[in-house]
Protein backbone atom coordinates (compact mmCIF):
# COMPACT_ATOMS: atom_id res chain seq x y z
CA UNK A 1 0.00 0.00 0.00
CA UNK A 2 3.25 2.16 0.14
CA UNK A 3 2.09 4.07 -3.14
CA UNK A 4 -1.90 5.14 -3.64
CA UNK A 5 -3.03 7.25 -6.32
CA UNK A 6 -5.83 9.43 -5.50
CA UNK A 7 -7.75 8.91 -8.47
CA UNK A 8 -7.68 5.28 -8.32
CA UNK A 9 -10.73 3.07 -8.21
CA UNK A 10 -10.09 1.75 -5.16
CA UNK A 11 -7.89 4.56 -3.26
CA UNK A 12 -10.70 4.35 -0.77
CA UNK A 13 -10.94 0.99 -0.20
CA UNK A 14 -7.44 1.05 0.29
CA UNK A 15 -6.91 3.83 2.80
CA UNK A 16 -9.82 2.61 4.59
CA UNK A 17 -7.13 0.27 6.44
CA UNK A 18 -5.41 3.86 7.95
CA UNK A 19 -8.80 5.12 8.87
CA UNK A 20 -9.79 2.25 11.22
CA UNK A 21 -6.78 1.27 12.62
CA UNK A 22 -6.78 2.20 16.60
CA UNK A 23 -7.41 0.12 19.70
CA UNK A 24 -11.12 0.11 19.82
CA UNK A 25 -12.28 -0.87 23.55
CA UNK A 26 -13.75 -4.44 23.40
CA UNK A 27 -16.69 -5.34 25.86
CA UNK A 28 -13.83 -7.28 27.91
CA UNK A 29 -12.06 -3.71 28.01
CA UNK A 30 -14.67 -1.83 29.32
CA UNK A 31 -15.36 -4.34 32.09
CA UNK A 32 -12.54 -4.74 33.32
CA UNK A 33 -12.14 -1.17 33.78
CA UNK A 34 -15.55 -0.76 34.94
CA UNK A 35 -14.56 -3.26 37.85
CA UNK A 36 -11.38 -1.34 38.69
CA UNK A 37 -13.23 1.75 38.65
CA UNK A 38 -15.92 0.52 40.72
CA UNK A 39 -12.85 -1.15 43.27
CA UNK A 40 -10.79 2.08 43.80
CA UNK A 41 -14.30 3.56 44.78
CA UNK A 42 -14.83 1.50 47.35
CA UNK A 43 -11.46 0.37 48.63
CA UNK A 44 -9.40 3.73 48.05
CA UNK A 45 -5.85 3.35 48.60
CA UNK A 46 -6.22 -0.31 49.34
CA UNK A 47 -7.09 -0.80 45.46
CA UNK A 48 -4.68 1.20 44.15
CA UNK A 49 -1.68 -0.78 46.24
CA UNK A 50 -3.34 -4.37 45.05
CA UNK A 51 -3.47 -2.77 41.71
CA UNK A 52 0.10 -1.00 41.09
CA UNK A 53 1.43 -4.40 42.78
CA UNK A 54 -0.23 -6.41 40.12
CA UNK A 55 0.60 -4.19 36.90
CA UNK A 56 3.34 -2.28 37.85
CA UNK A 57 5.28 -4.79 39.99
CA UNK A 58 5.80 -2.28 42.59
CA UNK A 59 5.67 -2.87 46.52
CA UNK A 60 4.43 0.04 48.49
CA UNK A 61 2.57 1.01 51.13
CA UNK A 62 -0.22 4.67 50.95
CA UNK A 63 2.68 6.87 51.97
CA UNK A 64 4.95 5.73 49.17
CA UNK A 65 2.36 6.45 46.65
CA UNK A 66 3.48 10.13 46.50
CA UNK A 67 6.60 11.33 45.36
CA UNK A 68 8.78 13.04 48.00
CA UNK A 69 10.70 15.55 47.81
CA UNK A 70 14.36 13.46 47.98
CA UNK A 71 13.37 11.54 45.05
CA UNK A 72 13.28 15.24 42.88
CA UNK A 73 16.24 16.07 44.48
CA UNK A 74 17.45 12.91 43.42
CA UNK A 75 16.18 13.33 39.53
CA UNK A 76 17.66 17.04 39.25
CA UNK A 77 20.79 14.99 40.24
CA UNK A 78 20.43 12.58 38.15
CA UNK A 79 19.98 14.88 34.92
CA UNK A 80 22.05 16.44 32.75
CA UNK A 81 22.87 20.22 33.29
CA UNK A 82 22.03 20.83 28.95
CA UNK A 83 19.03 18.76 29.02
CA UNK A 84 17.53 21.02 31.99
CA UNK A 85 18.13 23.90 30.77
CA UNK A 86 16.55 22.27 27.50
CA UNK A 87 13.81 21.82 29.68
CA UNK A 88 13.65 24.58 31.69
CA UNK A 89 13.80 27.03 27.94
CA UNK A 90 10.55 25.02 26.76
CA UNK A 91 8.92 25.74 29.75
CA UNK A 92 9.19 29.49 29.38
CA UNK A 93 8.54 29.27 25.35
CA UNK A 94 5.12 27.18 26.49
CA UNK A 95 4.56 29.53 28.86
CA UNK A 96 4.39 32.67 26.47
CA UNK A 97 2.63 31.53 24.02
CA UNK A 98 0.06 30.20 26.48
CA UNK A 99 -0.15 33.19 28.21
CA UNK A 100 -1.76 34.95 25.27
CA UNK A 101 -4.60 32.59 25.50
CA UNK A 102 -5.68 33.63 28.79
CA UNK A 103 -8.91 35.58 29.22
CA UNK A 104 -10.57 37.90 31.59
CA UNK A 105 -13.48 38.34 32.90
CA UNK A 106 -15.52 41.14 31.63
CA UNK A 107 -18.91 43.13 31.98
CA UNK A 108 -20.92 44.92 29.36
CA UNK A 109 -23.00 48.54 30.51
CA UNK A 110 -24.46 49.35 27.43
CA UNK A 111 -27.63 48.79 27.72
CA UNK A 112 -29.61 51.62 30.37
CA UNK A 113 -29.93 49.25 33.43
CA UNK A 114 -28.39 46.44 32.11
CA UNK A 115 -24.99 44.58 33.30
CA UNK A 116 -24.07 41.42 30.74
CA UNK A 117 -21.04 39.67 31.35
CA UNK A 118 -18.43 36.73 32.05
CA UNK A 119 -16.59 35.83 35.07
CA UNK A 120 -13.58 33.14 33.84
CA UNK A 121 -12.73 31.38 36.59
CA UNK A 122 -9.96 28.69 36.95
CA UNK A 123 -10.58 25.06 37.99
CA UNK A 124 -9.41 24.39 41.48
CA UNK A 125 -7.31 21.40 41.27
CA UNK A 126 -6.97 19.68 37.87
CA UNK A 127 -4.85 15.86 37.15
CA UNK A 128 -2.28 15.63 34.45
CA UNK A 129 -1.32 11.85 33.18
CA UNK A 130 1.54 11.18 32.18
CA UNK A 131 2.80 7.90 30.22
CA UNK A 132 5.61 5.58 31.88
CA UNK A 133 5.47 2.78 29.63
CA UNK A 134 7.41 2.17 26.20
CA UNK A 135 8.58 5.66 26.40
CA UNK A 136 8.61 8.65 28.91
CA UNK A 137 8.10 12.07 27.96
CA UNK A 138 8.97 15.12 30.01
CA UNK A 139 7.58 17.63 27.06
CA UNK A 140 4.10 15.53 27.79
CA UNK A 141 4.49 16.80 31.92
CA UNK A 142 5.11 20.43 30.05
CA UNK A 143 2.36 20.46 27.65
CA UNK A 144 -0.41 19.19 30.26
CA UNK A 145 0.69 21.27 33.53
CA UNK A 146 1.64 24.84 32.01
CA UNK A 147 -1.50 25.86 30.40
CA UNK A 148 -2.96 24.88 33.40
CA UNK A 149 -0.86 26.68 35.66
CA UNK A 150 -1.34 29.97 32.74
CA UNK A 151 -4.63 29.55 33.90
CA UNK A 152 -4.37 29.65 37.70
CA UNK A 153 -5.15 26.20 38.86
CA UNK A 154 -4.93 26.45 42.42
CA UNK A 155 -3.48 22.81 42.26
CA UNK A 156 -2.05 20.20 39.78
CA UNK A 157 -1.57 16.81 40.36
CA UNK A 158 0.24 14.44 38.36
CA UNK A 159 -0.13 10.56 37.98
CA UNK A 160 2.27 8.55 36.81
CA UNK A 161 2.89 4.60 36.27
CA UNK A 162 6.55 3.68 37.55
CA UNK A 163 6.88 -0.08 36.80
CA UNK A 164 9.01 -1.87 38.28
CA UNK A 165 9.78 1.48 40.49
CA UNK A 166 11.52 2.92 37.84
CA UNK A 167 11.00 6.38 36.37
CA UNK A 168 12.75 8.73 34.67
CA UNK A 169 14.48 11.51 36.26
CA UNK A 170 13.45 13.86 33.58
CA UNK A 171 10.07 13.65 34.04
CA UNK A 172 10.16 14.22 37.95
CA UNK A 173 12.54 17.33 36.33
CA UNK A 174 9.92 18.69 34.00
CA UNK A 175 7.23 18.31 36.53
CA UNK A 176 8.64 20.57 39.18
CA UNK A 177 9.66 22.89 36.04
CA UNK A 178 6.30 23.11 35.02
CA UNK A 179 4.80 23.71 38.78
CA UNK A 180 2.71 20.56 39.10
CA UNK A 181 2.23 20.19 42.92
CA UNK A 182 2.37 16.88 43.55
CA UNK A 183 3.24 13.45 41.82
CA UNK A 184 1.80 9.99 42.19
CA UNK A 185 3.37 6.87 41.06
CA UNK A 186 0.28 5.04 39.91
CA UNK A 187 -0.63 4.50 36.30
CA UNK A 188 -3.50 2.99 34.59
CA UNK A 189 -7.58 2.65 34.91
CA UNK A 190 -6.82 2.69 38.95
CA UNK A 191 -4.62 5.98 38.59
CA UNK A 192 -7.93 7.84 36.27
CA UNK A 193 -10.68 6.92 38.95
CA UNK A 194 -8.35 7.74 41.84
CA UNK A 195 -8.30 11.64 40.33
CA UNK A 196 -11.84 11.23 39.48
CA UNK A 197 -13.42 10.35 43.08
CA UNK A 198 -10.78 10.50 45.48
CA UNK A 199 -8.37 7.97 47.53
CA UNK A 200 -7.85 8.77 51.01
CA UNK A 201 -4.34 9.83 49.72
CA UNK A 202 -4.92 10.93 46.00
CA UNK A 203 -6.69 13.95 46.00
CA UNK A 204 -10.42 14.51 43.63
CA UNK A 205 -9.69 16.71 40.73
CA UNK A 206 -11.95 18.27 38.77
CA UNK A 207 -10.78 17.94 34.87
CA UNK A 208 -8.24 15.13 33.84
CA UNK A 209 -5.76 15.68 30.76
CA UNK A 210 -3.16 13.91 29.22
CA UNK A 211 -2.87 10.86 26.84
CA UNK A 212 -2.58 7.06 28.45
CA UNK A 213 -3.19 3.47 26.37
CA UNK A 214 -6.56 2.03 25.80
CA UNK A 215 -7.39 1.18 29.38
CA UNK A 216 -6.61 4.79 30.44
CA UNK A 217 -9.08 6.29 27.36
CA UNK A 218 -11.44 4.05 28.09
CA UNK A 219 -11.28 4.91 31.98
CA UNK A 220 -11.35 8.77 31.08
CA UNK A 221 -14.13 7.83 29.31
CA UNK A 222 -16.31 6.02 31.68
CA UNK A 223 -15.66 8.73 34.43
CA UNK A 224 -16.46 11.86 31.80
CA UNK A 225 -19.19 14.00 33.77
CA UNK A 226 -18.08 12.88 37.05
CA UNK A 227 -15.15 15.08 35.86
CA UNK A 228 -13.97 16.96 32.56
CA UNK A 229 -11.37 15.47 30.60
CA UNK A 230 -9.46 16.88 27.53
CA UNK A 231 -10.35 14.39 24.65
CA UNK A 232 -9.93 10.88 23.66
CA UNK A 233 -6.65 10.33 22.28
CA UNK A 234 -6.39 7.54 19.97
CA UNK A 235 -3.03 6.72 17.26
CA UNK A 236 -0.75 9.75 16.51
CA UNK A 237 -0.53 10.81 12.62
CA UNK A 238 1.17 12.87 10.44
CA UNK A 239 0.34 14.31 6.43
CA UNK A 240 2.85 15.92 5.06
CA UNK A 241 1.68 18.13 1.72
CA UNK A 242 4.34 18.24 -0.66
CA UNK A 243 4.57 19.92 -4.12
CA UNK A 244 8.20 18.00 -5.08
CA UNK A 245 9.99 21.04 -3.58
CA UNK A 246 12.62 20.42 -0.52
CA UNK A 247 15.10 17.82 0.66
CA UNK A 248 13.63 14.11 0.36
CA UNK A 249 15.69 13.33 3.49
CA UNK A 250 13.91 15.81 5.83
CA UNK A 251 10.42 14.69 4.79
CA UNK A 252 11.50 11.18 5.67
CA UNK A 253 12.93 12.18 9.06
CA UNK A 254 9.80 14.03 9.45
CA UNK A 255 7.44 10.91 9.12
CA UNK A 256 10.01 8.54 11.07
CA UNK A 257 9.29 11.02 14.19
CA UNK A 258 5.75 9.95 13.79
CA UNK A 259 6.37 6.35 12.84
CA UNK A 260 8.54 6.01 16.08
CA UNK A 261 5.66 7.17 18.39
CA UNK A 262 4.17 3.19 18.30
CA UNK A 263 2.94 0.63 15.83
CA UNK A 264 -0.35 2.11 15.50
CA UNK A 265 1.04 5.55 14.19
CA UNK A 266 0.48 6.58 10.68
CA UNK A 267 3.10 8.62 8.51
CA UNK A 268 1.24 10.35 5.01
CA UNK A 269 2.86 12.15 2.40
CA UNK A 270 0.95 13.65 -0.17
CA UNK A 271 2.67 15.03 -3.02
CA UNK A 272 2.16 16.12 -6.95
CA UNK A 273 5.35 15.03 -8.23
CA UNK A 274 5.49 10.93 -7.55
CA UNK A 275 9.42 10.87 -8.53
CA UNK A 276 9.55 13.23 -5.32
CA UNK A 277 7.74 10.69 -3.57
CA UNK A 278 9.82 8.01 -4.45
CA UNK A 279 13.11 9.49 -3.43
CA UNK A 280 11.52 9.91 0.07
CA UNK A 281 10.51 6.31 0.49
CA UNK A 282 13.76 5.71 -0.34
CA UNK A 283 15.13 7.89 2.57
CA UNK A 284 12.50 6.61 5.39
CA UNK A 285 14.28 2.72 4.27
CA UNK A 286 17.77 4.12 4.39
CA UNK A 287 16.61 5.68 7.82
CA UNK A 288 15.09 3.25 9.36
CA UNK A 289 17.95 0.87 10.39
CA UNK A 290 19.66 3.96 12.26
CA UNK A 291 16.49 4.05 14.51
CA UNK A 292 16.92 3.29 18.05
CA UNK A 293 12.96 2.27 18.14
CA UNK A 294 13.77 0.36 14.64
CA UNK A 295 11.42 -2.09 15.31
CA UNK A 296 8.33 0.27 16.22
CA UNK A 297 8.84 2.59 13.99
CA UNK A 298 9.23 -0.16 11.03
CA UNK A 299 6.01 -1.79 11.81
CA UNK A 300 4.14 1.71 11.80
CA UNK A 301 5.23 2.16 8.49
CA UNK A 302 4.83 -1.20 6.77
CA UNK A 303 1.38 -1.14 8.15
CA UNK A 304 0.19 2.45 8.10
CA UNK A 305 3.12 4.55 6.66
CA UNK A 306 1.56 5.76 3.13
CA UNK A 307 2.75 8.34 -0.21
CA UNK A 308 -0.38 9.83 -2.07
CA UNK A 309 -0.20 11.28 -4.99
CA UNK A 310 -2.18 13.91 -6.71
CA UNK A 311 -2.49 16.00 -9.36
CA UNK A 312 -2.54 19.01 -8.06
CA UNK A 313 -2.08 20.85 -4.59
CA UNK A 314 -5.79 21.65 -4.45
CA UNK A 315 -6.45 17.90 -4.78
CA UNK A 316 -3.75 17.56 -1.81
CA UNK A 317 -5.66 20.56 0.16
CA UNK A 318 -9.07 18.61 -0.26
CA UNK A 319 -7.68 15.86 0.91
CA UNK A 320 -6.34 16.73 4.05
CA UNK A 321 -9.18 18.81 4.95
CA UNK A 322 -11.16 15.54 4.83
CA UNK A 323 -8.46 13.88 7.05
CA UNK A 324 -8.57 16.50 9.51
CA UNK A 325 -4.91 15.45 10.63
CA UNK A 326 -3.38 16.03 14.17
CA UNK A 327 -0.08 17.28 12.45
CA UNK A 328 -0.13 18.79 9.55
CA UNK A 329 2.87 20.01 7.35
CA UNK A 330 3.27 22.22 4.38
CA UNK A 331 6.31 21.16 2.72
CA UNK A 332 5.65 23.47 -0.02
CA UNK A 333 7.60 26.51 -1.62
CA UNK A 334 4.94 28.85 -0.84
CA UNK A 335 3.18 27.36 2.50
CA UNK A 336 1.60 30.74 3.36
CA UNK A 337 -0.19 31.21 -0.19
CA UNK A 338 -1.96 27.74 0.51
CA UNK A 339 -2.47 28.09 4.09
CA UNK A 340 -6.11 30.15 4.03
CA UNK A 341 -7.38 27.00 2.57
CA UNK A 342 -6.99 24.63 5.38
CA UNK A 343 -9.52 24.70 7.26
CA UNK A 344 -8.75 21.09 9.48
CA UNK A 345 -5.51 20.26 11.60
CA UNK A 346 -4.96 20.00 14.74
CA UNK A 347 -0.99 21.75 14.54
CA UNK A 348 0.06 23.09 10.87
CA UNK A 349 3.82 23.71 10.49
CA UNK A 350 4.62 26.37 7.41
CA UNK A 351 7.84 25.55 5.48
CA UNK A 352 10.42 22.86 5.01
CA UNK A 353 12.83 23.95 8.00
CA UNK A 354 9.52 23.70 10.63
CA UNK A 355 9.63 19.92 11.81
CA UNK A 356 6.81 18.21 13.76
CA UNK A 357 9.55 18.19 16.38
CA UNK A 358 9.71 22.08 17.13
CA UNK A 359 6.07 21.81 18.03
CA UNK A 360 6.22 18.92 19.93
CA UNK A 361 8.93 19.72 22.26
CA UNK A 362 9.64 23.87 22.55
CA UNK A 363 8.36 26.30 20.13
CA UNK A 364 5.13 27.55 22.06
CA UNK A 365 1.87 26.01 21.31
CA UNK A 366 0.49 23.27 22.93
CA UNK A 367 1.46 19.56 21.29
CA UNK A 368 -1.59 18.03 22.82
CA UNK A 369 -3.47 17.43 19.67
CA UNK A 370 -7.22 15.96 18.31
CA UNK A 371 -6.20 12.88 16.23
CA UNK A 372 -8.70 10.16 14.25
CA UNK A 373 -10.16 13.15 11.81
CA UNK A 374 -11.45 15.01 15.66
CA UNK A 375 -9.39 18.04 14.56
CA UNK A 376 -12.65 18.72 12.64
CA UNK A 377 -14.08 19.98 15.78
CA UNK A 378 -11.63 19.73 18.34
CA UNK A 379 -8.97 22.17 19.05
CA UNK A 380 -5.36 21.45 20.77
CA UNK A 381 -5.13 21.61 24.79
CA UNK A 382 -4.89 25.15 25.95
CA UNK A 383 -6.01 27.81 28.90
CA UNK A 384 -10.06 27.42 28.21
CA UNK A 385 -9.32 23.36 29.01
CA UNK A 386 -8.16 24.67 32.36
CA UNK A 387 -11.07 27.34 33.16
CA UNK A 388 -14.41 27.72 33.56
CA UNK A 389 -16.95 30.64 32.69
CA UNK A 390 -20.06 31.86 33.75
CA UNK A 391 -22.50 34.35 32.77
CA UNK A 392 -23.34 37.50 34.58
CA UNK A 393 -26.74 39.04 34.10
CA UNK A 394 -28.02 42.40 35.96
CA UNK A 395 -31.75 44.03 35.24
CA UNK A 396 -32.11 47.03 36.92
CA UNK A 397 -35.94 47.59 38.02
CA UNK A 398 -36.63 49.90 34.91
CA UNK A 399 -34.96 47.41 32.77
CA UNK A 400 -37.21 44.90 33.87
CA UNK A 401 -39.89 46.95 33.23
CA UNK A 402 -38.78 47.52 29.52
CA UNK A 403 -38.47 44.43 28.55
CA UNK A 404 -40.67 42.20 31.16
CA UNK A 405 -43.88 41.88 28.88
CA UNK A 406 -41.19 40.38 25.86
CA UNK A 407 -39.66 37.89 28.44
CA UNK A 408 -43.56 36.87 29.65
CA UNK A 409 -44.88 36.60 26.23
CA UNK A 410 -42.08 33.90 25.35
CA UNK A 411 -42.67 31.91 28.58
CA UNK A 412 -46.29 31.44 27.52
CA UNK A 413 -45.42 30.56 24.16
CA UNK A 414 -43.41 27.58 25.49
CA UNK A 415 -46.31 27.19 28.36
CA UNK A 416 -44.06 28.18 31.29
CA UNK A 417 -46.75 30.22 33.44
CA UNK A 418 -44.29 29.72 36.46
CA UNK A 419 -41.44 31.27 34.53
CA UNK A 420 -43.82 34.18 33.47
CA UNK A 421 -45.07 34.78 36.51
CA UNK A 422 -41.61 35.29 38.19
CA UNK A 423 -41.62 38.18 35.48
CA UNK A 424 -45.37 39.58 35.98
CA UNK A 425 -45.11 39.41 39.50
CA UNK A 426 -41.89 42.31 39.75
CA UNK A 427 -44.00 44.59 37.28
CA UNK A 428 -47.57 44.14 39.34
CA UNK A 429 -45.57 44.83 42.39
CA UNK A 430 -43.44 48.06 40.23
CA UNK A 431 -46.98 49.35 38.97
CA UNK A 432 -48.43 49.27 42.87
CA UNK A 433 -45.24 50.93 44.02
Amino acid sequence: MKFLDIHDADFDERFSAILSRGEEPSRDVEALVLEIIADVRRRGDAALLDYTRRFDRLETEADGLQICEEEFERAFSLAGEQEVAALQLAVERVTRFHEKQKQKSWLDAEEDGILLGQKVTPLERVGIYVPGGKASYPSSVIMNAIPARVAGVSEIVMVVPTPDGELNPYVLVAARLAGVDRVFRIGGAQAVAALAYGTETVPRVEKITGPGNIYVATAKKLVFGQVGIDMIAGPSEILVINDGSGNPAHLAADLLSQAEHDELASAMLITTDRAFGERVAAEVNVQLANLSRTAIARKSWDDYGVIIVTRTLDEAITFANSLAPEHLELAVANPFEILPAIRNAGAIFLGHFTPESAGDYLAGPNHTLPTGGTARFFSPLSVDDFVKKSSLIYFSEGALGRLGADIIRIAELEGLEAHAESVRIRLSNRTES
